[in-house]
């Protein structure tokens, strides 16, 4: 039996943004994205410090990037490659099940998902490179 989105618990905080419809829903996306992108954490900003450069080799990764009404941490549509980092509360059942959800949805439009924890990025900075490399030349 196929798992489907309405499978799986949405959490009010992180309720997906509906379709953008209108000109105005757009902008309110937009300006999230935006403040999303100043208030990184410091995880999220050493990540990005090793991600901007893989520019120069084609690959273009944006942050927190609003697709299918999620804000992915960083993103390379060019290689749909999608990375979240996840902090402790990713260990709650519920944003677990939110997070199966969200994979799931992006797996079904032929996006892979790689979660590194605060953790990994905090102490193997250098395994998480290497797993995204091996990610975006396979």
């Amino acid at each position: 039996m196929p798992v489907v989105a309405s499978d799986f618990p949405t959490l009010d905080a992180s309720r997906p943004v509906p379709p953008q419809k209108g000109r105005e829903d757009r902008r309110v996306v937009i300006k999230r994205a935006r403040e999303l992108r100043k208030s990184m954490t410091p995880q999220e900003i050493r990540l990005w410090s090793r991600l901007r450069p893989l520019r120069a080799e084609g690959f273009h990764f944006r942050r927190q990037s609003p697709f299918l009404g999620f804000y992915l941490d960083f993103v390379c549509f060019k290689r749909k490659l999608v990375i979240e980092v996840d902090g402790g509360q990713h260990n709650d059942p519920i944003q677990a099940d939110h997070d199966v959800m969200r994979d799931t949805i992006l797996r079904r439009h032929g996006f892979h998902t790689l979660r590194a924890s605060n953790a990994d990025i905090n102490t193997n900075l250098e395994g998480v490179m290497d797993m995204v490399l091996r990610l975006l030349v396979r």
